[in-house]
């Protein structure tokens, strides 16, 4: 991935009489810092090449994070980035595809650390909010850029970060409850604000995958109505019992509560015994191939999050040899679609 170049002296008369256009449209959004510590005394003495070499291949990473999770680079700060997540592309789940983003990125560092001879750390803040989405148009292209206190919030919590830790506000933290799991620092004065901010520290990916996992790890209403529709399950079930397979699409406008039902069906005391498999596709897991199809394999080989490479493989070899030892010759396209290598004697 290539870094925006400089610009070339014979374009600056143009870039400098660039017409700003506000839309003048509100947008909830969250919004991502992130920067290099220490970055100056790692290029101190450096010639410009040498200092590009050592910090781009970590911005591009920074950068890479960020269109995984269909965020928008809307600026580079030499040693960072600010980033924006549901503007100008909306995205309801912004708060969530931002820490899921700041999550890639010390993951990235991490790994990279590990390689390199002069390890980089990395910190990050976000904040999710309200701000005006300004539209820089110029002769050659089309920038964004964010006007309000949402934005200055999140630069707050990367200045406050330490080194490899990314810190988030209570509005990020709600807005992606289920997903993540983040630790309270309590309330922290915040330079340029007259009242403490409730301030966290995100440390992982939390159980949830989909909203309704979000929504049953806080606490599900009662389920009421929808008999029709539940007899209509059963009565596939009971074909489906019967040596008859079936097949049943529920079809609706988004919210009506075709996840609820379905998770009330498959909860249901008429199910146990059954062998349950769940797979779901996501809007933020556009970018990963056969997404659904790895979901339904880590359903049935129940594995874990926490699970290592070595555990994986282990689970997969056992249970698929005990269905069938001829299925053996499908161990490398089950392991592959599971990311552990084929080779891999773990």
């Amino acid at each position: 991935m290539a870094l925006r170049p400089q610009t070339p002296r014979y374009l600056a008369e143009k870039i400098l009489t660039a017409r700003a256009e506000v839309d003048g449209e509100r947008k909830q959004v969250s919004v991502l810092f992130a920067d290099i510590t220490g970055s100056l005394e790692l290029i101190s003495g450096q010639d410009p090449e040498s200092a590009q070499a050592i910090l781009n291949p970590v911005l591009e990473q920074m950068i890479e994070a960020v269109h995984f999770y269909e965020g928008t680079v809307n600026r580079l700060l030499g040693d960072g980035i600010m980033a924006i997540f549901g503007a100008p592309l909306a995205h309801e789940d912004h708060a969530v595809r931002a820490c899921y983003a700041a999550l890639m990125i010390q993951e990235s560092a991490a790994e990279q650390a590990g390689r390199a001879e002069q390890p980089l750390k990395i910190r990050v803040g976000i904040n999710s909010g309200e701000i005006v989405v300004c539209a820089i148009s110029k002769d050659l292209d089309m920038e964004y850029t964010v006007v309000g206190e949402t934005a200055h919030l999140a630069a707050r919590m990367e200045q406050m970060a330490q080194p490899g830790s990314i810190l988030t506000t209570a509005r990020t933290v709600r807005l992606a409850e289920g997903y993540i799991i983040a630790r309270p620092l309590g309330p922290q004065p915040i330079k340029g604000l007259a009242a403490p901010e409730e301030v966290y520290e995100l440390v992982g990916a939390g159980p949830a995958h989909t909203r309704l996992e979000a929504a049953t790890i806080r606490g599900l209403t009662q389920f009421v109505g929808r008999e029709t529709e539940l007899d209509q399950l059963r009565r596939a079930q009971q074909l489906v019992g019967a040596g008859l397979g079936q097949l049943v699409a529920i079809v609706g406008e988004a919210g009506v509560g075709k996840s609820r039902l379905l998770y009330e069906f498959t909860h249901s005391h008429r199910l146990l015994g059954w062998l349950v498999l769940e797979t779901t596709a996501i809007s933020l897991g556009r970018a990963t191939s056969y997404l659904p199809v790895v979901a339904l394999l880590k359903s049935y080989f129940a594995i874990q999050d926490r699970d290592d490479r070595q555990e994986i493989r282990r689970k997969v070899v056992e249970k698929l040899l005990a269905l069938d030892e001829e299925l053996e010759a499908t161990l490398p396209a089950i392991l592959a679609l599971l990311d552990i290598p084929v080779d891999d004697a773990g």
